[in-house]
């Protein structure tokens, strides 16, 4: 990026749906984030590495491993890290329960901010019906996702040469289809509903690829993102309080707060000039 920046320092913070393996992931900015951002408590939320891909054909840049070493990094450093698997890394609840190099693999968790308010803590495929059903569509559909992504990549490299804003297929394509709408409201529905029933405040999830943090039915629901499409996650502040943070977002604010302080230097040089 340029530009040093000073660390933010956050209670907690959640992370899901890098896609670690894949072709998708946006490492490098997940990186970046990881730079700017350190926390005392951090969960992966599922679907950090990508097993259905890694499956059908190996890919593992360098990027991917930075990714990994950086968040191993931080746990040295003193943060706790608490894994809960995903769809994608389900290999992974073969081990609920352990804890390997600092890192606790649970199926889910309850989790308790500063404010007093508990959030279930869950990736939240258990509640996708196609996923427990139908994993053969769950794969179908799977591979016209990453294809979307690949169309993606084309179109993307097109709008930057125009000094256009990256823009998401995919994510379009799922605010504009009725069903895929009535499935992510759906999907908000059960996972709120769960939160309830166990006695927590609020959700936080993964799974769909769709940040939120909304009231349902009187409980917070807040969905992580995603590091493929919106590259998102959700902090807890000291107090309490919880945010859904836009990476991209921030990144152009910083750009443009730099470019309001260097301006004057700018134009001061050419009018000595």
């Amino acid at each position: 990026m340029g530009e040093e920046t000073e660390t933010t320092r956050v209670r907690t913070l959640f992370l899901s749906d890098m896609h670690l393996g894949t072709k998708g992931c946006q490492a490098d900015l997940l990186l970046e984030f990881l730079r700017d951002y350190d926390a005392d408590e951090i969960y992966l939320v599922g679907d950090i590495i990508d097993g259905w891909q890694l499956k059908s054909g190996w890919y593992w840049p360098q990027s991917h491993n930075d990714v990994v070493q950086k968040l191993m990094r931080k746990v040295r450093k003193g943060s706790t890290l608490i894994y809960v698997p995903g769809n994608h890394d389900e290999f992974l609840r073969d081990y609920i329960g352990m804890t390997f190099g600092g890192i606790e693999i649970a199926d889910q968790r309850l989790h308790v901010a500063a404010d007093g308010k508990r959030y279930l803590v869950i990736h939240g495929d258990q509640f996708d019906m196609v996923v427990r059903h139908a994993k053969w569509l769950a794969f179908l559909g799977d591979g016209a996702y990453t294809f979307a992504l690949f169309i993606n990549t084309y179109v993307n490299t097109a709008r930057r040469r125009l000094g256009l804003a990256y823009w998401s297929l995919s994510a379009w394509a799922k605010l504009k289809v009725k069903n895929a709408v009535n499935f992510i409201g759906k999907f908000e529905e059960l996972l709120s509903a769960e939160a309830k029933r166990v006695g927590a405040d609020g959700v936080i999830c993964g799974h769909i690829h769709h940040a939120a943090n909304r009231q349902i039915n009187g409980l917070t629901y807040l969905n992580t993102g995603d590091w493929v499409e919106s590259c998102t996650a959700i902090v807890e502040h000291y107090d309490g309080t919880m945010e859904v943070l836009h990476y991209p977002s921030l990144i152009r604010a910083r750009a443009v707060q730099v470019d309001l302080i260097e301006r004057p230097r700018r134009d001061g040089a050419r009018a000595v000039a």
